[in-house]
């Protein structure tokens, strides 16, 4: 089996949240509340990973441009921590060169457009600085594209989202649909010259979840080029996983537990030990027995690499084999499929699906053929590259 490029981790997200931005200890598994370490890259043949620079998308426009720059600073970080393990990557040339080296190759996506504050100098800046892709939205709306998350109000993009999809194809940056509602996937399709992408989603015929791709849009990847990265999150895979969290979540609620969100976490000041941040509230407290009582009572149910590899097979079914990948969302969801639980469980995905008749083509293509023919694709349509080494735009 051919390298795997993984679509989607929120390491980065994790690294701030827990550890003031350390990137310590990650060539060891010595972290079970972790998803992600090199140990565990390797066993599941991941050679190529987008890190994900999220930051929430409530944070005020120019604080998120603030932490989405810490965002990528980690990612530089950890890449130049394990310079025998990981390398940073802009290209397909450089992904390849990289499995050379025998590297994993680190690559960027910015999740939300509120990190651009509505700029397209920022979303330049970005390019500069290595981002691959933007997804267009988060769970909140920004003021140029619907997200799924949230009441529709511009029937998908306005002019100015229109101008943002230009702007990133221009740049050889991935416009990545994951998050957005439907309106808005199919206004993006109508205006992109080249290949999109659905970076860590679902497919809605088998599962009816907002985050999830109707069947009219996996059609149109065909013809636009595109790959939906199909992810493990299991409310999104499992409708009777979203029935559990949603129960959880009212008894959570009803039991008046403190929310599981808390404040985005601060990034470390100047000189500031890392360990002395006040961590972010990313662990329930699952301990109190109110809510332990509710557990005991309503086991959560075991989604199964199966349930997964029925949604890839969908996929592949409606969109073609050409446009298909995987993005797993590990360390940005608490809720994973059993036989899925972290980075090292991929082979397992493609033993199930070698079982149900799938080629060995057809295994490298969903693996990584096909992200690194989009990725290619993106770069030869784009007029003015902007990622690290490439000439500059003085456009406005």
């Amino acid at each position: 089996m051919k390298p795997i490029i993984d679509g989607h981790n929120d390491l980065p997200m994790q690294l701030r949240a827990r550890y003031g931005y350390s990137v310590a200890g990650l060539d060891r598994t010595t972290r079970p509340e972790l998803h992600t370490d090199l140990p565990r890259l390797r066993a599941g043949g991941v050679g190529a990973q987008f890190w994900s620079a999220y930051v929430p998308s409530p944070l005020p426009e120019p604080e998120a441009v603030v932490a989405t720059l810490e965002q990528v600073d980690a990612i530089y970080r950890m890449a130049a921590a394990y310079p025998e393990d990981f390398a940073m990557a802009f290209t397909a040339d450089d992904v390849e060169r990289a499995w050379a080296d025998g590297k994993i190759a680190s690559l960027i996506g910015l999740e939300g457009g509120h990190s651009l504050a509505s700029s397209l100098g920022v979303l330049r800046m970005f390019a500069r600085l290595g981002v691959r892709y933007v997804t267009l939205t988060h769970n909140n709306h920004t003021s140029w594209a619907d997200s799924a998350a949230e009441e529709p109000r511009l029937d998908g993009l306005n002019d100015a989202g229109r101008a943002v999809v230009r702007e990133m194809q221009r740049l050889g940056v991935l416009v990545d649909l994951a998050h957005v509602a439907t309106a808005t996937m199919h206004a993006a399709l109508d205006v992109a010259v080249a290949p999109v992408l659905f970076s860590h989603s679902g497919v809605r015929a088998l599962h009816d979840h907002r985050r999830n791709v109707p069947d009219d849009v996996l059609a149109r990847l065909r013809d636009n080029g595109g790959v939906i990265q199909l992810t493990f999150v299991a409310p999104f895979v499992s409708p009777s996983a979203r029935a559990w969290h949603a129960a959880a979540s009212t008894e959570w609620h009803r039991l008046g537990l403190p929310s599981t969100d808390g404040d985005w976490p601060r990034a470390p000041f100047p000189g500031e030990d890392p360990a002395s941040v006040p961590a972010w509230p990313a662990d329930a407290p699952w301990s109190h027995p109110g809510f332990q009582s509710w557990l005991s009572a309503n086991p959560r149910p075991v989604v199964t690499v199966a349930d997964v590899a029925d949604q890839v097979t969908h996929a592949r079914d409606v969109a073609g084999i050409d446009h298909i990948g995987l993005g797993g969302d590990f360390d940005g969801t608490t809720e994973l499929p059993a036989g899925l639980d972290d980075v090292s469980g991929y082979p397992r995905l493609f033993d199930e699906l070698a079982g149900r008749g799938w080629s060995p083509a057809d295994l490298d293509k969903l693996a990584s053929g096909n992200m690194l023919r989009v990725l290619r694709e993106s770069e030869k349509a784009a007029s003015e590259p902007m990622w690290p080494g490439a000439g500059a735009s003085s456009g406005v």
